[in-house]
């Protein structure tokens, strides 16, 4: 298993989508982790600066800077959120380890889905189609 946000805690980390190992699951994050936007909002300027230079994009577009990594990664699978497929922030975080209260709450609705395949269908599937997954 293999979580990209942990990609960026320094220089040449195990999570970088060039030192991964093919037999593995990659994840943006998983469901104890901030969603792409909060992630990224909440580390420092260095950590978000490697980030924009390893992917060499402006960091406008985050969560979809994530997906693109693990569709083009060579882990076998990789497993997206869909608050991170909705390019949501931290009202959609699904769980914080250690605190009781608040957590699982968040929920997809229909329309947000409707919106997920108007807007972002089309390149999912060239994604899929490109990488071959």
């Amino acid at each position: 298993m293999a979580v990209l946000q942990f990609a960026f805690d320094g220089e040449n980390s195990d999570y970088l989508p060039h030192n991964l190992i093919p037999n593995s699951v990659l994840y943006p994050g998983t469901h104890d982790n901030a969603t792409c936007w909060e992630w990224y909002h909440s580390q420092p300027e260095a950590t978000k600066d490697l980030m924009r230079r390893y992917w060499r994009v402006p960091g406008d577009n985050v969560p979809w800077d994530f997906i693109r990594a693990g569709y083009a990664s060579v882990s076998k699978l990789f497993v997206v959120a869909l608050q991170d497929l909705l390019s949501l922030g931290s009202p959609a975080r699904m769980n914080t380890p250690g605190e009781a209260q608040g957590n699982w709450q968040w929920r997809c609705t229909g329309s947000q889905l409707d919106i997920l395949e108007r807007d972002s269908g089309a390149y999912l599937r060239e994604l899929k189609s490109l990488y071959a997954r």
